[in-house]
């Protein structure tokens, strides 16, 4: 089959579940890791012939797309904050809001490094993949990042993120719910919790829905801020007097989160939006 031949046959098995622009760029992924080819060789080698055994790869891969199989999973791989990171369905798949909380964290660290201490402590609670951490060690000198997880399985692919990114993370296996004390005090505890109310499955998509492990997603309608309580309970003990909090939260339930904060004591609490005008991220202070 040649290259134009294929795009034609990919296109047509996937226009009943995508729009045009998804499935465009889907191909010129695929084009990339499978065949090495750019986008502009669509129009220069349209008679390229693919091989018979790529060729039967690449349609076991639009088989995957038609079952709504995100894309970054069928490559095994993804960027963030303009890093590559390898995911599995062990890992949620690290989104653009994220990024933003990544900025967020690292525009208030530039104003305070060295104010607090001479190397900054960090800890990521709930860290997946290792974006947040591995993105901040990669921007950050003079930093000691602590990343911990309650599944094994996500982080040997944050271990191997690390690996890939060259930066040097502590990672530990532990359940947060059911911690009652932390390692150290630490300037930076951050933390992208299960925030997703099992109320608003209905607004979750097949892809998200049907892959992405909801250990990582999903916390029940009558608790949805137990993380968030939990982990504001232990930054209470161990932050360091100039330390922050930060959470990407649940667009939903800012007034809630800032809430308890609130009667928990913390100070100078900031709700930020993402890209997308939504409620997205917090910032507060111990003191």
């Amino acid at each position: 089959m040649t290259l134009k031949e294929f795009r034609l046959f990919f296109t047509n098995a996937l226009k009943e579940k995508y729009p045009k622009t998804e499935i465009d760029t889907f191909f010129f992924l695929l084009l990339e890791k499978k065949l090495n080819l750019q986008r502009i060789d669509t129009v220069l080698k349209p008679d390229f012939i693919i091989d018979d055994t790529i060729l039967s790869e690449l349609k076991s891969r639009v088989k995957r797309l038609q079952k709504e199989e995100p894309i970054q999973y069928i490559l095994g791989e993804t960027e963030f904050y303009g890093l590559p990171f390898i995911v599995n369905k062990n890992t949620l798949i690290p989104r653009p809001e994220t990024e933003e909380l990544v900025e967020w964290i690292l525009l208030e660290i530039g104003k305070i490094q060295g104010c607090i201490t001479p190397t900054l402590s960090v800890l990521d609670i709930g860290t997946g993949t290792g974006c947040i951490p591995i993105s901040l060690a990669k921007n950050l000198t003079d930093v000691k990042i602590t990343a911990i997880d309650i599944s094994s399985q996500a982080l040997k692919v944050a271990k191997q993120n690390a690996t890939l990114n060259n930066v040097e993370i502590s990672f530990l296996e532990m359940d947060i719910l059911k911690t009652h004390q932390l390692e150290k005090q630490y300037d930076i505890i951050v933390s992208n919790p299960p925030y997703v109310r099992e109320l608003e499955k209905a607004e979750i998509k097949n892809n998200v829905l049907q892959n992405e492990p909801h250990l990582a997603l999903f916390v029940e309608d009558h608790t949805p801020l137990i993380f968030y309580t939990k982990i504001a309970d232990l930054a209470k003990q161990y932050l360091t007097k100039e330390g922050f909090l930060f959470f990407e939260i649940n667009q939903y339930l800012g007034k809630e989160t800032i809430e308890m904060l609130e009667q928990k004591g913390f100070k100078n609490i900031a709700l930020k939006k993402d890209i997308f005008g939504n409620d997205r991220m917090i910032q507060a202070s111990s003191n």
